[in-house]
């Protein structure tokens, strides 16, 4: 998928470019272009290179979260929830153990650790399956939550703005919590309908509604405030709980007894391995998003939807994030590309960065999950997976636009 994605880049570019010259005489669209690949080439290492230290810290942290047990005491608290939410699944069977914690290290950021708790859980699921090339439902769930997961420590959408030169880098942080509840609470909702799963359960009820009543608190209390004043407060709150965070997982690791020093060193050592990795990709993205742009092939492909948003007497403004929402459930490297072209563009702070920043952190790469998965233990047959998954994404990008407009409108 993301060949075909970063091919279909070039070739809209070029498509674009031959047409302006043909039928405008517009010969400068070449010398753009190829302007454009060199600068991106070099932005796209210099964003690498700085994002080093941002994410040695944030993974070094990470880890000692994962050592003091953060990751098991979510594990802990979300159990009886999950017990119910997936009936055909026995409690004491090595797929809810796995399912849990991979749901804990997704909401913690800890995507290295959640991916091969997502597999383990998959191929545990595959044992109580009768028709193996064929999804169960407890798959399909499983996918969906896993899918759309409410992320609690977004940290790699902080480490990007703040190497964009955001003021603030934290200051999406309850904006993407709002949004990536929406997109999580709709996916389950989706499929709970479809399973006929039993959502009026006490223990379903109390979970669910005191998640849905402390995110609709937030959002009426920061609605009320005038605008300088919940920015003020949403960078407080944001601010407080992160740094919160990182005394907690120092604490927790201090009270394991676990070498707090040597720990974060081990994990600040995968950040760099991480930010190094990454040049290639990034650069490749970057370059043809670049291309893209002074193409003028971007601006030709979101025209319409401002057009008819004109005309509707509506803001245009989201319209910049729509790249990066298409994208999305596709490729996280395009939509990481195009979310890092924005800032870059626009400015980090600017209305079009944040609202970026806040899509990335609010959905998930829908169809790369799903094959990933799926394929690691031959299923075929998907069933409904991919439209409870789309589901999801569509309800987090619209949930992630309006809360924009809220914070930051």
């Amino acid at each position: 998928m993301l060949n075909k994605i970063w091919g279909g880049f070039f070739f809209a570019a070029f498509l674009v470019a031959l047409g302006r010259w043909v039928l405008a005489g517009e010969e400068a669209v070449w010398a753009a272009m190829v302007t454009a690949a060199f600068e991106m080439a070099g932005t796209g290492f210099e964003i690498a290179l700085g994002l080093t230290g941002v994410m040695c810290l944030w993974l070094g942290v990470m880890r000692l979260g994962e050592a003091g047990g953060a990751v098991d005491l979510l594990a802990r608290g979300f159990r009886p929830l999950l017990v119910r939410l997936f009936p055909g699944v026995p409690g004491d069977h090595p797929a809810m153990g796995a399912m849990v914690m991979n749901m804990a290290a997704n909401g913690l950021g800890l995507d290295n650790a959640a991916t091969p708790l997502g597999l383990k859980a998959m191929r545990e699921l595959q044992t109580l399956n009768p028709e193996p090339d064929r999804a169960t439902d407890a798959q399909i769930l499983f996918l969906v939550i896993n899918t759309s997961a409410v992320t609690v420590i977004p940290a790699t959408i902080f480490v990007y703005r703040a190497q964009m030169g955001a003021a603030d880098p934290t200051d999406v942080f309850i904006p993407l919590l709002i949004a990536t509840f929406c997109s999580t609470m709709a996916g389950l909702l989706a499929a709970a309908v479809a399973q006929r799963l039993r959502l009026w359960d006490p223990v379903v009820l109390a979970y669910l509604g005191a998640m849905t009543a402390l995110v609709a608190g937030m959002v009426v209390y920061f609605s009320r405030l005038p605008r300088e004043v919940m920015e003020a407060r949403s960078s407080l709150v944001s601010n407080f709980v992160i740094f919160l965070v990182i005394v907690v997982f120092v604490g927790l690791a201090a009270v394991r007894r676990e070498p707090v020093f040597e720990t974060f060193v081990e994990g600040a050592k995968d950040g760099f391995k991480v930010a190094v990795e990454i040049i290639p990709y990034l650069v490749a993205m970057l370059v043809a998003i670049g291309i893209l742009r002074a193409s003028g092939a971007l601006e030709m492909a979101l025209e319409p939807v401002r057009w008819a948003t004109e005309r509707a007497g509506l803001d245009t403004r989201w319209i910049e994030g729509l790249p990066t929402a298409l994208v999305r459930p596709l490729s996280g490297s395009g939509a990481r590309g195009l979310m890092i072209e924005t800032m870059q563009t626009h400015g980090a702070d600017s209305f079009a960065g944040r609202l970026v920043s806040v899509i990335q952190g609010s959905t998930e790469t829908t169809f790369y999950v799903l094959a990933v998965y799926f394929g690691s233990v031959g299923i075929r047959r998907t069933r409904n997976a991919v439209t409870l998954g789309l589901v999801a994404d569509v309800t987090g990008i619209a949930a992630a636009i309006a809360v924009c407009y809220l914070f930051f409108g």
